[in-house]
């Protein structure tokens, strides 16, 4: 499976970059975006678009979703004109999407059910990793499958690392995910005690990027917070979503994340302030207000 031909579902801040590095390394792509006018813009780099996800996953050998959540990723592989509705006996299917383990492993069992076969494969990085092919995937799932797809994640990827069996790729996003919520939310709460204070902004986020606190992503969402620059790289509100999922799942463990119910509740105070749509450094701006 050198080239197969890929049936990519969902072309977001992350899935369109994604969908333009495999058209980009010459594989045949037929897209779907439930916004018609997303499939429309890959047409200039080669894509087919198609009309529903079944018509898309009719002539693949791998299908790939890139979606917001849950609910989203159901609508693309099941029903009538799900993916799975069209997808040949031995198709690879990738959830690349930030999901549950419960629906993953429901979806696996839709799949196996199809005698196709599953990988919970998602991603690290932002819009210009992927872009750039430099992302990183989680990959859960049965590593000989991994190996029928490697040419299609290497298109895509920095590294590909398989983490365990199906559920843990979307389990280990989580837990990023929570992590990265946190850092955010306590960066904002930061950057408003610095403004409020009288500090020199500029000093004291110098000391702060630039010593232990200082990660890559702090660096990066305080320069946007500054700016402030609240483009989509990530949007707020996906974040809520993932912290939302990520206390779900420690539940099942009997864990409490109570940092993680703090961030989702500043990010929730920033959705409901108008801010849902953009960056995730937006969720600085109604502690400013306030």
């Amino acid at each position: 499976m050198s080239k197969p031909a890929i049936a990519f579902l969902g072309l977001g801040i992350m899935g369109a970059g994604m969908a333009r590095r495999l058209l980009a390394n010459g594989f045949t792509v037929t897209v779907f975006n439930r916004s018609p006018e997303k499939a429309k813009a890959l047409a200039v780099n080669g894509a087919q678009a198609a009309k529903s996800p079944r018509e898309a996953a009719s002539d693949a050998a791998v299908i790939i979703s890139m979606v917001a959540d849950d609910q989203a990723s159901r609508t693309m592989w099941l029903g009538e004109n799900g993916a799975l509705a069209g997808a040949a006996r031995g198709t690879v299917c990738i959830e690349c999407s930030t999901v549950t383990v419960d629906w993953v492993r429901e979806l696996a069992a839709a799949v196996t059910a199809k005698q196709c076969e599953f990988l919970d494969a998602p991603v690290t990085g932002t819009k210009s990793h992927a872009a750039a092919g430099e992302l990183n995937f989680l990959v859960g799932g049965d590593e000989r499958t991994v190996e029928k797809v490697r040419s299609v994640f290497a298109a895509m990827s920095k590294t590909v690392l398989p983490v365990g069996p199906i559920g843990s790729g979307a389990l280990l996003k989580l837990i990023n995910n929570f992590l990265c919520g946190v850092q955010v939310a306590s960066l904002a709460e930061a950057m408003a005690m610095i403004e409020r204070s009288g500090l020199d902004r500029a000093k004291a986020l110098e000391v702060l990027t630039n010593g232990t606190p200082g990660s890559p992503l702090i660096k990066t969402v305080a320069t946007r917070m500054t700016t402030p620059d609240y483009t989509p790289n990530f949007l707020l509100r996906l974040v809520t979503k993932d912290l939302s999922y990520a206390i779900k799942e420690a539940v099942k463990l009997s864990i409490e994340l109570p940092t993680a119910l703090a961030a989702r509740d500043e990010f929730q105070k920033a959705i409901n302030a108008g801010h849902g749509d953009k960056d995730l450094a937006a969720v600085v701006e109604p502690l400013r207000e306030r």
